[in-house]
This record gives structure tokens, sequence and C-alpha cells, in this order.
């Protein structure tokens, strides 16, 4: 196995959580982790050559994952990443604070970021400012997001990743960076960039939308670089244009598609872009599927891959959370994840299956939607 980072691109893979089966993890109760499992799953990822996003919204911020385990979990990840080399980023949010209010004062919500950008630091990993819920409610216009970001990103140690988390992955993040037109929106985002371009490093987008994305990839100032967060057009945006531009990439479908991902990566750098079109163009199916409406909860079928590929022995999530996808909606990604390469063992994937089908009432012998 290969474990070297990718030469072409930079790219990391959000990875998930394992929750502990025997640990609660009711919706409303303190998030209780599986660390070993988490952890081997975390370096499972650098030994393909990714990066792992970690602390992130396929980690279930914002839906479960507290922030006293998200903490540890940024801690525990730092460990392993310096053990093993591995490239780390972690999410930096303000998610310790209670329910998001308008009139939260923008002090209160700052000095929340500056906590978790100091924990993400000593961790030794590089900090992605994650898109605030709290800011969100609060800010007034583009002029509140610029004030917070500008004080965090003088503060910061290293370069920064921005990120842009469209409303099909959390609505509470609507109106972000200052106005609900993506027009005003992007412009907004620009001018912080362009203020502040030496202390960030690039800006995550997950807005679903190639055009804007490429757009925006075009827009930015040398040196700052657009990480793809967009889980149904990734190919061709890691791929790149006719004139050279391209994303790079911190992909929560990588999760899932790690094993065949890598071997398209591997291929890129080789400059076969034959083999990676061949390679990345069957998961793309299996993305859609798993990014279908409502979006946010990918989580649960990103997990349930997981136990059906055998790096995990349980399917359960932090908050309950395996029970947002119909179980139709679960066999389903069965068959594209076969499709897409993405299930080592076949017949472990199978009998996993059948005993989830036993217990949820669904028909395997050909009454599949």
């Amino acid at each position: 196995m290969d474990h070297r980072p990718f030469t072409s691109r930079t790219v990391y893979a959000a990875a998930h959580v394992v929750a502990d089966a025997d640990g609660g993890n009711a919706p409303g109760a303190p998030a209780a982790l599986d660390w070993d499992a988490t952890l081997a799953f975390r370096r499972h990822l650098w030994s393909l050559g990714f990066g792992v996003a970690d602390a992130m919204d396929t980690a279930q911020r914002g839906m479960g994952l507290d922030w006293a385990a998200t903490a540890e979990l940024i801690a525990r990840s730092g460990a392993e990443a310096a053990a093993v080399g591995g490239l780390l980023a972690c999410g930096a949010g303000t998610d310790q604070l209670p329910a998001p209010m308008a009139d939260l004062d923008l002090t209160v919500i700052q000095h929340a970021y500056e906590q978790q950008l100091e924990t993400v630091e000593a961790a030794g990993a590089r900090v992605i400012l994650m898109a605030s819920r709290h800011l969100a409610a609060a800010a007034r216009g583009p002029e509140d997001y610029h004030r917070v970001y500008g004080e965090l990103l003088r503060q910061s140690r290293e370069p920064v990743i921005l990120h842009w988390l469209g409303d099909m992955f959390d609505p509470a993040l609507a109106g972000y960076w200052g106005s609900a037109d993506l027009d005003r929106a992007t412009d907004s985002v620009l001018d912080l960039i362009e203020g502040h371009a030496d202390r960030i490093d690039g800006i995550k987008v997950s807005l679903l939308d190639a055009d804007r994305e490429t757009a925006l990839r075009r827009a930015l100032p040398a040196g700052v670089r657009l990480y793809t967060g967009d889980d149904f057009h990734y190919p061709e945006l890691i791929r790149g244009d006719a004139e050279g531009r391209y994303s790079d990439a911190l992909l929560g479908v990588f999760d899932p598609i790690a094993v065949p991902a890598a071997a398209a990566l591997r291929a890129l750098d080789a400059g076969d872009l034959d083999r990676y079109d061949e390679l990345l163009g069957p998961t793309v199916p299996l993305a859609r599927h798993l990014f279908a409406a409502p979006t946010f909860h990918y989580k649960t079928g990103i997990v349930f891959l997981a136990w059906l590929a055998g790096r995990q022995d349980h399917f359960a999530m932090v908050a309950g959370a395996q029970s947002a996808r119909s179980a139709v909606h679960l066999v389903e990604l069965h068959r594209l994840a076969l499709a897409a390469g993405a299930l080592p063992d076949r017949e472990l994937a199978a009998a996993r299956l059948r005993q989830f089908a036993a217990v949820s009432g669904v028909d395997l012998s050909g009454g599949r939607k």
C-alpha cells in the first residue's frame, strides 16, 4: 500500500466517528465514541495517502458530537497524526455556545472560535475555520463576518482553511458571508480573502454548484487553494480545466470511497487521465445517492458503508443518527458501493446487508426501489 501523500493535489478526506455501541448515544445525550475504531479509521485514510479533515460535519459536528467529545477527538487525532506522520486539519467552530440567537454579541462568538482555534493548534493540526451557526444568526451583514474572521486570521499561527458550507448541508447557515444572494456572498468572501491572503491556505466550498466553484477558483488570489467540497462534481473539479486550473479537495465522500479514490489520485499523479476517469467515474452515482436530499443526513450512509466494508463492528451512531435514512435508501447504497469498488470484502458486505435486512424488514429478493 502506498503511504505517500498525493503529489498533484492536496487532498483531505473528512472522516466519520465510530460510536461506542454500549455508550448510549441517544439523541441529546453526550457523545460516547469507540476511540480505537475511530482512530483506526484515520490510520486507514493516512495509509492510502489522504490527509484527514477531522472534527468536521462528517464527524457529526452540529448533529450529536458535543464539544467535549470534539476536543478529545482533536487531541487524539493530533497525537495519532504525529505518530504516523499524517496530514491533519481540524474544524474550529463555536458549537460550545448555547443555541444560536440573533442578539448574541459578536465578541462572544469570536471568543468561542478562539478557544477552539487554540485547541486545534495545540494538537498540531491545520485550522479549518468552520462556518458558524451562531455567526449566521447574529451577523447583520458582511462587515460582521469580516470583523470576526479578521480577528481570527490575525491570531492564527499558520494559514487556515476557510469553510463555506451551503444550506443544503446545514439550513442554519443560509445567508452565510452576509447575503442570501450567492453572488453577493461570493463578493464578500473574496473581499475577506484578498484582505488576508497571506493568512489563508484555502477555502473549502460545499455548494454543489460546479460553475460557481470554478468561477470562485478563477478569482482567488495566487497561492490560495480552492478545496472542493462538492460531493456531486468532484471528479471534474479535481481533474481541472483546459487552462490548467483545478480544485484541491476536502470531501466527505472520500471517507467511503477512499480505496478507489486513492487509486484514481495515484493515476492523476502519473498523468493517466483515462485511468483516473475510469476509477472515479463509477463512484459518482454512489455519491449522488449518499448525498441526496436531505443532504445533511449523508453521515448515516457513510457509517452504514463503513460497517458493510468491515471498518467497524456495528451500525450505531452518535445521537441515534443511524435512523436518519430509510432502510430502502441504505440497501441501494450497498448496490452502488459494489459498482464503485468501495466494498473490499463482498461476502462480508452481503452478510451484513442480510443482517440489516432481517431486522429492518427489507426484502432483498428483488424488491429494491
